[in-house]
């Protein structure tokens, strides 16, 4: 039997990444989000959601670009660590460790140790609620070339261990139970 409970978002899992924005090294700062995803795909276009108090929202507000880098289980401290200090207070880079890296279209740096940064520009801002909703499009992607695939010539995003996020606690990705259209896949027939 099944119980109501007041509306949430209980929407999970959900991939948590590392938003770094700035225009300046001076001004350079990650923030952790889950409240992230795709919109549209032709054009690629994404979103992020972030309360109006946080530090990175008006860096990201004033400059109107960010890079989404895609976190990892060899990540997990500095995830959490960039989700729960202001970067007020801390020089996130330099605290965790991380090396801010150059982005091929946007001036928001990418996090070098990320195996995947997105470069975003920001199309809209809407206010929610708690949050303000960033829709952004997708400019370029970095993909760290130790995840290639040589045999399929594909990003590996599996062998990267990502980092996903379940109502306050994180997680590393379970086994694969099947493929994108693997339900209505015909069987091959076997020799006998």
């Amino acid at each position: 039997m099944k119980q109501d409970w007041k509306p949430g978002t209980m929407i999970y899992p959900l991939p948590a990444v590392m938003i770094s924005c700035g225009s300046t090294p001076e001004e350079y700062n990650i923030i952790t989000v889950s409240w992230v995803g795709t919109i549209c795909s032709n054009p690629p276009m994404c979103y992020i959601s972030i309360r109006p108090e946080r530090f990175s929202h008006d860096i990201i507000k004033r400059n109107k670009e960010y890079v989404i880098n895609l976190t990892t289980e060899e990540l997990a401290k500095a995830t959490d660590w960039c989700g729960v200090r202001s970067g007020k207070n801390y020089n996130k880079f330099k605290e965790m460790q991380l090396t801010p890296g150059k982005a091929t279209i946007v001036n928001a740096p990418i996090i070098e140790e990320a195996p995947l940064s997105i470069e975003c520009r920001v199309k809209e801002i809407i206010p929610l609620g708690s949050h303000d909703m960033f829709i952004s499009e997708v400019v370029n992607i970095k993909a760290d070339e130790k995840y290639f695939d040589p045999k399929t010539e594909k990003f590996d995003l599996e062998r990267t261990k990502p980092l996903i996020y379940v109502h306050g606690n994180y997680y590393g990705l379970g086994r694969l139970i099947g493929k994108f259209g693997w339900s209505v896949q015909k069987k091959k027939k076997t020799k006998k």
